[in-house]
């Protein structure tokens, strides 16, 4: 395909080139332009609502797989019962573990944090049989 001197494109372009008009137009849509970065809405800092959780359990001489299989494969079954959870996250070492709990965006953070609470002390018991502690 190739470009003829009097295709299409070129006139086009011709008549906008010439148009009294174009000048008109581009000053319209600077104008628009304008407006719409002054009304667009915007913070600096946004405040946005994350709520995370940490739950550290101890399990004294217990080995790091002995922890995920008593501790971190019970607890994160039980804590994805929760409404609004997104993501658990997990890090066990010998003699404990940490998890985190994280809840949806604009979760309010005091309603995870009751519900979270109510979970993980509604399912004490199963810490109990183990002897650990939180």
């Amino acid at each position: 395909m190739s470009i003829q001197a009097g295709g299409f494109l070129s006139k086009v372009i011709g008549v906008f080139a010439r148009s009294k008009v174009t000048p008109l137009i581009i000053v319209f849509s600077m104008f628009i332009g304008f407006l719409a970065v002054v009304n667009l809405p915007r913070e600096e800092e946004p405040q946005i609502s994350v709520p995370m959780f940490d739950i550290f359990v101890s399990y004294p001489g217990a080995s790091a797989e002995e922890v995920e299989r008593r501790i971190v494969n019970v607890g994160e079954r039980k804590l994805w019962e929760i409404s609004g959870v997104e993501y658990i996250y997990s890090m066990t070492q010998s003699e404990g573990t940490l998890i985190t709990v994280r809840f949806r965006v604009g979760e309010d953070v005091e309603k995870s944090l009751i519900k979270l609470y109510t979970k993980v002390y509604a399912n004490l018991d199963l810490l109990a049989k183990e002897g650990l502690f939180l």
